[in-house]
Formats: structure tokens, C-alpha cells, sequence
């Protein structure tokens, strides 16, 4: 794979990817931003990228089925990724697939371009195959008959959070402690993981298209869905035990899989066909083309999970609130991926500074600013059962670093007079954290609490429903704490620039929901 440097003469070269709100689509856009190519998307509602790309990167409003602004996506590319496929159509996806790339092979004849890069399934031709997989075939040869040069990979089972199929091994997995097998998942596959296929996406640009070659591409190993499951349990030290059932058919397995996992009934009915039969690497030379060393699956798990901690720790709500169209939810919060998300916001009239102050010496001899008897109840059954308690405070009243404790938890993210964001170091069925942010509108500061669990199997559900009631009591308190405390904060403050000790106190909050709170549940996309 290309290091993340600019490729020397990138920046005059125009690449076009269609399916960029898709999960492998967006990935390679982002790499080749990172890589100093001239990016244009093609997509049906533009307004769904505006908040993921790059400042120079355009975006033309089209669709390939019906053909409307393809001459002008295509217009000076070199390179067009055709990344797009109907999975989640109702109904007639195949005649919509097959529309779409004709269109689309004409359309890049008649602007030259140098060469199309597809992203297929990896299938064996001669078996009876399911109609998705024998239309991503089909896609395949029609748009080599357009006469552009065509760069076909073939992929089975992407490997990367946020795919299809890692969501579906994912939600099996934690919802279920015995999980009932149908013979699908027996069938071997050859899983790839998401970077090892973005390298092969991005050396396809330099690679010379003659003969219209046809790559079948995946990772170092050969495994099962039922071995996938295995492993993701083992990195998420889950104890899963699987038993096979040969009578489950596609119909009912994707109405189980409608049940306990994100994928719609005929998403689910679509992949579990496309499935059902062996999907492995026959036709070894894409190692022998490119410079591509595909990972293990471990590896390609670890790092997916790796990643997607790191997509986290970077997020902040405030921004992921006002991206998201979700409406807000009732009891239990939200669930983004593996987490369950619990977020309250309130106003009060104080500045940013005074405000953070009052969060930034939360707990230790300050205490939490409510309930504290139950925080000390927590902290003694934490004791109790083997964690470090409450005993262990703070090292200083007023000031935090990154890598302090504070108390049951530890510090993990802070940005002056902003963000605080602490991991819990309790015992706990899973893993949490616990965030503040702080923000400045005129001379109201807005204080968002986000609370975020990532449960370990059904203990993990059980103990976060369970104690879910109390969030209410304990967080809306707390809030309301540091409210009294920012707004003493800022009298004082204004006292002292008055010379008087005597300075009133501002009312202190805007309300949408009870006297000085507002609830709000937050969505990550």
C-alpha cells in the first residue's frame, strides 16, 4: 500500500468515486484526499457528503440508473471507482444494476476515460450463484463491453467496522450467549480486511488495465461466518457457544437476523444467499500484480476494533448532534454500533471559562455535585468485588491532566475550558466513559453530559438497562450542580472586576425540559 504521503503528480490527476456514502466508498475517499488527488463524487443528494469531504473536493448531483449528470461527473477523469450496487432495493435491483452500468460504460467512453476500477463478489462462476452475486457479475462484464478499460476486483467478506457483514458477526455475537447456527455459516470464505482492499483500490490507479484483468482478492486466511464469530467473541473475551441447526432457511435466517441485528430482513435474505456458497481466493495472481501483503483475520479484526476505538476517542457529540437526523430516543438511550449512548444538555449564564471550571474539579473532595452517598455506594460495592473503589480522589482540587485518576475513573481526553472526557475504571460487564463539553453562544455557556457504555454480552445490556432509571436522578443532578457552581464562578468573577464582593448572581438556566434541563439523546454516524 502507497504510504499516506502525496503521490508525486497526484494533485493533476481526477479521480471520480460514485458510492461515496457507502462504508468501502467513503474509506477510499477519504484516502485519496489524504493522498492529494483531485476527488469528484457522484452522488443522488450531494447534501449527504458536504459533511465528509475535503474542501476541494467536488460533488455532482447524479444517478446512474436514469444516467442524469454522469457526462458531467466524468468529464477530465483519468480514473473512475465504481463502487455502487442496489442490496438495499425493495425489489428489481438486478435491471436497476444492469441499467446503471451501461449507462455508465457509455458515459465514460464518451469522456475518455482511462479506466474503471469495480469492486465485485468473489463468486464461482460455476456454481448456481444468487441473483446478487450473479448481478455483481454481470455488472462486471458490461461495463468491460463499454470498451473502457476495466480493473475488476473480487471480493468475499469485508472485514472493517462499519461493514455489512463485521455489523452482523458483531450483533450476533453480543446479543446472543448461545447462538443458534443454520449451515450457511459453515460455508468457507476468504475474509479481507478494509485496508488491505483499500491498497488494492489505490495501487489499481498506477496499474496498467490491459486485457481487462479480473483480480479475486482476500486475506491470509480461509474461514467461516461461524469462525468469524469465534474470533470477534475471543477479542471481545465473550464465551459463545454455537449450535448447528441444518433447518434454518435463508427466508427464516434473514428474519432472524431482522430480529437481533441492524440488517433488514431482505438485506439480511440477499447476504445470507450470496452466502451460501464457498467464496475463496481460486485464482492466486493479484498476489503476484500488486504489492498488496493481506493481513490474518486476527489482525484484520484487532484492527478494525482498534479503529474504531480510535474513530471514538475522536468524536465529539456536539458535532455528531447536529449531523444526525435521528429523533430522540426513549428508555435505554441509543445504540451506535457496539455502545449505548445517554447524553443530557443544559444552559446556564456563565462563561465557558467559569463554567469548565466547575466541571474540571468535579469529584475527589469537590464529590460529584449530587448523590454522593450513591457514588460512595458504587464505589464500596466496586471494593467489594475486587475494583479500586473511590478511594483513590484526585491529585489536585483544581487542575487535571490526561493519565490522571479521578476517583473510580481516569482522565482520557481534555481541552482547556472544552472537553473532558473520563474512562471508567470500575468493574464493569463492558466498558465506559463519561464526557463534558463545553460550548460558548453569546453569554450562555451550553454544558452537554454524554454518558457511553459499550456492554460485554447480556450482562452488559442487563447491567446498563438496570441502572438506566437512575440516570436521570444522578446525571440531571449532577448537571444541575455544576450549573451552581459555574454560576457562583462568574459572580465571582464579576465581582472582582467591579471591586465589590457583593455582586448578584445571574438566573441561571435556560430550560426546554424541567427547571434548568434539557434532554437530549445523541446519534453517531
Amino acid at each position: 500500500m502507497q504510504s499516506s504521503s502525496k503521490v508525486q503528480g497526484a494533485s493533476a490527476r481526477k479521480i471520480l468515486v460514485t458510492g461515496a456514502t457507502g462504508y468501502v466508498g467513503g474509506r477510499l475517499l477519504r484516502a485519496l484526499e489524504d493522498r492529494g488527488f483531485q476527488v469528484r463524487c457522484l452522488a443522488r443528494n450531494p447534501a449527504n457528503l458536504s459533511s465528509r469531504i475535503a474542501a476541494q473536493t467536488e460533488v455532482v448531483e447524479g444517478d446512474v440508473v436514469s444516467g442524469a449528470g454522469l457526462e458531467e461527473a466524468l468529464r477530465g477523469v483519468e480514473t473512475a471507482y465504481y463502487l455502487i450496487h442496489s442490496m438495499g432495493a425493495a425489489n428489481g435491483f438486478e435491471a436497476a444494476d444492469r441499467q446503471a452500468a451501461l449507462h455508465f460504460g457509455a458515459a465514460a467512453r464518451a469522456a475518455g476515460v482511462a479506466r474503471i476500477v469495480y469492486l465485485g463478489g468473489l463468486a464461482d462462476e460455476s456454481q448456481a450463484l444468487s441473483p446478487h452475486l450473479r448481478s455483481r457479475l454481470e455488472v462486471g462484464q458490461l461495463l468491460r463491453d463499454s470498451g473502457v478499460p476495466v480493473i475488476e476486483f473480487r471480493a468475499s467478506i469485508v472485514i472493517g467496522s462499519g461493514s455489512l457483514s463485521f455489523e452482523m458477526i458483531r450483533s450476533l455475537v453480543e446479543h446472543l450467549p448461545i447462538l443458534v447456527t443454520p449451515r450457511w455459516v459453515t460455508m468457507p470464505a476468504q475474509p479481507i480486511g478494509i485496508d488491505d482492499l483499500l491498497a488494492y483500490l489505490l495501487e489499481a490507479i498506477d496499474a496498467d488495465p490491459a486485457g481487462n484483468p479480473v483480480y479475486e482478492i482476500g486475506g491470509a486466511d480461509q474461514m467461516s461466518y461461524g469462525d468469524l464469530m469465534r474470533e470477534y467473541a475471543r477479542q471481545r473475551g465473550l464465551r459463545r457457544l454455537m449450535l448447528p441447526v441444518p433447518v434454518l432457511t435463508p427466508w427464516l435466517s434473514s428474519l432472524w437476523l431482522g430480529l437481533v441485528t441492524p440488517l433488514y430482513a431482505r438485506i439480511g435474505r440477499k447476504l445470507i444467499d450470496s452466502i451460501r456458497h464457498s467464496t475463496t481466493v481460486r485464482d492466486p495472481s493479484a498476489r503476484e500484480v500488486f504489492r498488496v501483503v493481506p493481513s490474518d483475520i486476527r489482525t484484520a479484526m484487532a484492527r478494525a476494533l482498534e479503529n474504531e476505538d480510535r474513530a471514538f476517542a475522536e468524536t465529539r457529540w456536539s458535532d455528531a448532534i447536529s449531523a444526525s437526523s435521528s429523533k430522540q430516543s426513549s428508555f435505554g438511550g441509543v445504540r451506535i454500533g457496539p455502545r449505548l449512548i445517554d447524553s443530557r444538555e443544559i444552559a446556564v449564564r456563565a462563561s465557558a471559562a467559569d463554567t469548565f471550571a466547575a466541571v474540571r474539579r468535579i469529584g475527589g473532595q469537590t464529590g460529584w455535585y449530587a448523590y454522593n452517598w450513591l457514588w460512595q455506594l458504587r464505589g464500596m460495592i466496586d471494593l467489594l468485588i475486587g475494583g479500586a473503589g473511590m478511594r483513590r480522589g484526585r491529585a489536585h482540587f483544581d487542575q487535571l491532566r490526561v493519565g490522571d485518576t479521578l476517583d473510580c475513573w481516569r482522565v482520557v481526553g481534555l481541552e482547556p475550558d472544552c472537553k473532558l472526557r473520563l474512562a471508567a475504571e470500575m468493574r464493569l460487564p463492558g466498558r465506559a466513559w463519561l464526557e463534558f463539553e463545553v460550548s460558548q453562544h453569546g453569554d450562555v455557556s451550553r454544558i452537554r453530559q454524554t454518558a457511553v457504555f459499550q456492554p460485554s454480552g447480556v450482562a452488559g445490556l442487563l447491567y446498563w438497562y438496570g441502572i438506566y432509571p437512575l440516570h436521570g436522578l444522578v446525571f440531571s443532578g449532577m448537571l444541575k450542580g455544576i450549573v451552581k457552581a459555574a454560576v457562583n464562578n462568574n459572580s465571582k468573577a464579576n465581582s472582582g472586576r467591579k471591586g465589590s464582593a457583593r455582586g448578584r448572581a445571574p438566573r441561571d438556566v435556560q430550560s426546554d425540559q424541567g427547571p434548568g434541563m434539557r434532554r437530549r439523546i445523541e446519534v453517531h454516524s
